[in-house]
């Protein structure tokens, strides 16, 4: 055994090493279409054979892998296109790490190896991780991963490689690169016939980038035909075999052999297995002399990118604390508006603006210092703008000859009315913060401007907002002095009144923004809808569950399914990734102790959930169709004591009343409540008012909490929750079913909690409480409000059965916002009444001029509370 086993340490030691492992592995199981990973032990892939491991790396075959779709990404043009037959197509995952965090390759200059020296980029997708699909020779390949198991691969400074991943590119892939190559090169022969751009030198794809900040992907690449070069220098794992007599043996408590343990005993492991070191033992062979003798040649191919890389860089001025706090912040705007898929967000310093070529692949420039812009640096933005640029300018000095940047005192940290003129023409009003400058036409000749242009509603009617082409070559930028990057917050605004202008205008703040990026070139189109998720059945109380497994096994069909005409809940024990997720089949998981959910704490839900019935059995899932459906099956059959309760985090297809839509962003709070009211009852008589109930309880469910009591939330009639009478933070819907003698109903509600943009949540009520009143309330969580309003809600109805509508209108009048509220019935022309209250069915009642009491219902008005109308609906 011990002959045996110093064979094996022998073999991995000085024989066959970590490069001539991987390659025979990767030569030996390429036309078996296996994907071959290189990644951190951690993440490996489920199911996957580990090859090798090497400290916290390894290097693992499993099931191929495939790409089959490139909408999600940004196509190099290849001309011309060839995938080789012996190459193999991988994508490498990287992430973006800025500065002093910034980990560097451990090993020497000289055994380095550059991602761009392997291999030839043909596509690329921004986000976190920036992923790159590239192709490259068997030996490459294994080159690229052997750098990666040993921290010897550098990509461009600030990205550094977390995985490598074989991948299959399905025929229509194929075909749609060769076609994206084709259409494109074609485009640029029309575009650009001069010859001269043919013979211009093309830089490395990975060297082609900026310093410490700017880091981009995708420029031009070309590689020599003698391949890469460089060779590894011989270290103490490189001896040759004629060493090996010259080293002393070493036993299992050698610490040398147990610290190798941890490196090769997978390999040989899977080796043996594989039987891979049978192939001829390459006494010198490095993975470099392979690769200089049989990599195809690549002379004259060339990757070129029409157009701009898909990179946002921002310019915040110098590199101070500030600065990196002002760069957040312009950054989660822009992140709001744009597909971060899509687009890669990045800042960039004073150094790589000057020193590197950042210019080639931006789409576009960010400028948001309030410092004064340097002369040089000056230049090179202009020069930008000259080669087709395009720029954003926000509260910052940077200007264009023409027009200058002007001082207004009076302005300065304003909530000013601002027109803005879209580029169909049309305008949006709304209220800003204005940095206290203007633009003015200077000395330089007076410039064109574009459609965009923000003045405010003032006797001067001073710009704020100008669009300025410039250049031949369809360069533009859009300059603001309106604060459209900085949210309505305590931080940005002192008074009470200039929070809420802020606020009322949140929403057309954003779309002044998306308007001002699309006239630049970017796409804010509505994001691609989050991918489902599986369902996770939990017990707020631990005495439900036996009684709930039971009734469920007794209620699924042979396989687990229980159907309901929208859609079939599958119970499961655990799930899987190959189990399939569709808005008509949900998979249910089981297994209470594998949930884990950073936005739901069972626990905190179960503290705060102080019921009797209600919200006792919950249908979590992070990501659902929408919450209203996923009780549909089981509302009739599941007992009453196991109140049950659907809870998301998102919703791609959440439903307001009527059909409108309800917009489900994180940090809202979204259920769907089961109650059941016996038709014969005091509710069960008025049912109208359980919407009421069901407004009132979210309100009640914080203002209740001790110190928590001035928080302004209220309750609009019919169904809404309420920032004072400024802006809606959520709403209710109410779908209700008689079957027998009781009314099985679902009390759909989502509320705002802690999501600011683009309107108001809970949490900044509380933040503008503890700013006007200096204290120290906390925030709220989404499972936290949920338990409370339910337990609220319990004890509402409980109320209301026992005492009528007498019962709960005293505090529903505390908190709604319509006292001694004057309307206009049927239009602005239309008699002035009084709203007076409720009726006895939950109906609001109005007073008019001749005292006489009218009833208007939910279901056949529309209502605009806000600009003080109730309007009766036209059949």
């Amino acid at each position: 055994m011990l002959i045996t086993l110093c064979y094996l340490y022998l073999w991995a030691r000085w024989g066959r090493r970590p490069a001539a492992l991987v390659r025979a592995t990767v030569q030996r199981l390429r036309a078996s279409r296996c994907s071959f990973t290189f990644c951190g032990a951690a993440v490996q892939p489920r199911g996957a054979r580990v090859c090798l491991s090497r400290g916290g790396r390894v290097f693992c075959v499993g099931e191929s892998e495939s790409i089959d779709d490139l909408n999600k990404w940004a196509l190099f043009l290849v001309s011309p296109f060839i995938l080789e037959a012996e190459h193999i197509a991988f994508v490498t995952e990287s992430i973006w790490v800025q500065g002093e965090t910034l980990q560097r390759p451990s090993a020497s200059s000289e055994s380095i190896v550059k991602w761009s020296d392997c291999c030839l980029p043909l596509a690329c997708r921004p986000g976190d991780p920036y992923q790159l699909i590239a192709e490259a020779s068997v030996d490459n390949f294994s080159k690229l991963g052997v750098a990666f198991m040993e921290d010897r691969l550098q990509m461009a400074d600030g990205l550094v490689p977390q995985k490598i991943v074989s991948v299959q590119l399905q025929d229509s892939t194929l075909k749609a690169l060769k076609d994206q190559a084709s259409n494109k090169q074609a485009q640029i022969l029309q575009q650009n016939p001069e010859p001269s751009v043919e013979s211009k030198p093309e830089p490395d794809v990975m060297e082609d980038v900026g310093g410490d900040d700017l880091k981009v992907l995708g420029a031009q690449t070309t590689e020599g035909k003698d391949g890469p070069s460089g060779r590894e220098p011989a270290g103490e794992g490189d001896v040759g075999v004629g060493s090996i007599e010259h080293r002393h043996l070493h036993l299992s408590s050698c610490h040398e052999c147990l610290e190798l343990e941890n490196s090769t005993i997978e390999s040989v492991k899977f080796a043996s297995a594989e039987k891979i070191p049978d192939l001829p033992y390459d006494h010198n062979g490095t993975l470099e002399d392979v690769a200089d003798d049989i990599c195809l040649e690549r002379e004259g191919r060339r990757v070129n990118i029409t157009g701009r890389a898909p990179n946002i860089l921002f310019y915040m001025g110098s590199a101070s604390q500030e600065s990196l706090g002002r760069f957040q912040e312009v950054r989660s705007v822009l992140a709001d508006c744009v597909d971060t898929e899509s687009y890669t967000l990045y800042r960039l310093s004073r150094e790589s603006a000057l020193r590197d070529p950042w210019s080639d692949n931006c789409l576009l420039l960010v400028i948001a210092t309030r410092e004064a812009i340097p002369e040089d640096l000056s230049q090179k933005f202009v020069a930008y703008l000259s080669q087709g640029g395009k720029v954003l300018g926000l509260c910052s000095p940077f200007t264009l000859a023409g027009f200058q940047v002007t001082s207004k005192s009076v302005l300065r940290e304003t909530v000013q009315n601002l027109v803005f003129s879209k580029a169909d023409q049309t305008h949006v009003k709304l209220s800003v913060l204005s940095s206290g400058y203007v633009y003015e036409e200077g000395p330089g000749g007076q410039l064109s401007l574009g459609k965009l242009q923000g003045h405010l509603e003032n006797e001067d009617k001073d710009r704020l907002i100008v669009q300025v082409p410039f250049g031949p070559r369809g360069g533009e930028a859009v300059l603001c002095q309106a604060h459209l990057e900085l949210p309505p917050s305590s931080s940005v605004v002192q008074a009470q009144e200039d929070f809420n202008l802020l606020k009322s205008s949140n929403t057309r703040r954003y779309e002044v923004l998306r308007e001002i990026l699309t006239t630049l070139g970017l796409n804010c189109d509505l994001k691609r809808a989050p991918a489902l998720t599986p369902l996770y059945l939990l017990p707020a109380a631990e005495e439900i569950w036996d009684p709930l497994m039971q009734w469920l096994g007794k209620h699924v069909d042979p396989e687990g399914v229980i159907k309901s005409s929208k859609l079939s809940l599958k119970f499961l024990s655990s799930y899987t990734p190959n189990i399939e997720i569709t808005p008509s089949a949900l998979p249910v998981v089981t297994d209470v102790e594998s949930f884990l959910s950073d936005n739901f704490n069972l626990e905190i839900y179960r503290q705060n959930l102080q019921t009797k019935r209600l919200g006792k059995v919950v249908l979590f899932a992070e990501v659902t169709p929408t919450t209203m459906n996923l009780l549909d099956g089981l509302m009739f059959e599941i007992p009453q004591e196991m109140g049950l309760i659907a809870i998301a985090v998102r919703q791609t297809q959440g439903k307001g009343r009527g059909s409108n839509a309800w917009l489900s962003p994180m940090g809202c709070a979204l259920s769907t409540l089961l109650v059941s009211i016996p038709l014969r009852s005091q509710l069960g008589q008025r049912i109208p008012f359980v919407q009421h109930l069901m407004s009132l309880a979210v309100v009640e469910a914080v203002r209740s909490i001790p110190e928590y009591q001035d928080i302004n939330l209220r309750v609009k009639w019919p169904n809404d929750i309420y920032y004072s009478d400024f802006m809606k933070l959520g709403g209710v819907l109410v779908n209700s079913t008689l079957l027998g003698e009781t009314f099985y109903i679902l009390i759909g509600c989502g509320f705002n909690v802690s999501n600011s943009n683009p309107t108001i949540c809970i949490n900044d009520l509380v933040t503008e409480y503890n700013k006007q009143h200096r204290a120290e309330l906390k925030p709220f969580r989404t499972d936290d409000l949920i338990a409370r309003t339910v337990t609220v809600l319990e004890k509402l109805i409980d109320t209301f059965q026992d005492k009528g509508p007498n019962g709960i209108l005293p505090l529903y009048y505390k908190y709604w916002v319509h006292s001694g509220q004057r309307v206009r019935l049927g239009g602005l022309e239309g008699p002035e009444v009084w709203i007076v209250g409720l009726d006895d069915s939950g109906f609001l009642q109005v007073q008019q001029e001749d005292g006489e009491i009218v009833t208007v219902h939910p279901d056949g008005n529309s209502f605009d509370m806000l600009r003080n109308l109730i309007i009766p609906k036209q059949q």
